[in-house]
């Protein structure tokens, strides 16, 4: 009779430790669709930050240019009004 009762508790120490088993192999997959949907929209959010900074570096080079085009004509205006009001 004591063997067979022994037997019973394996059975029932197998079985909820079988249960708790599936259970946490839910819980991880649960857990790493959780993780793979965060790291989908981080790395979203990335690209469209590494686009918004790519747009910034271009807006920067062009205004470089106009900078310098403004100020190559403030020196010919200058040049300008200089040779116009010269006193000879």
């Amino acid at each position: 009779m004591a063997a067979t009762k022994n037997e019973g508790s394996a059975e029932k120490f197998f079985r909820e430790f079988g249960k708790k088993m599936d259970r946490f192999l839910v819980e991880v997959k649960d857990a790493s669709t959780r993780a793979e949907a965060d790291m989908q929209q981080k790395y979203e959010e990335l690209k469209v930050a590494a686009e918004r900074f790519k747009q910034e570096a271009k807006n920067k080079e062009r205004w470089k240019e106009v900078e310098t085009a403004l100020k190559k004509a403030g020196e010919e205006l200058n040049n300008a009004v200089k040779a116009a009001f010269k006193k000879s």
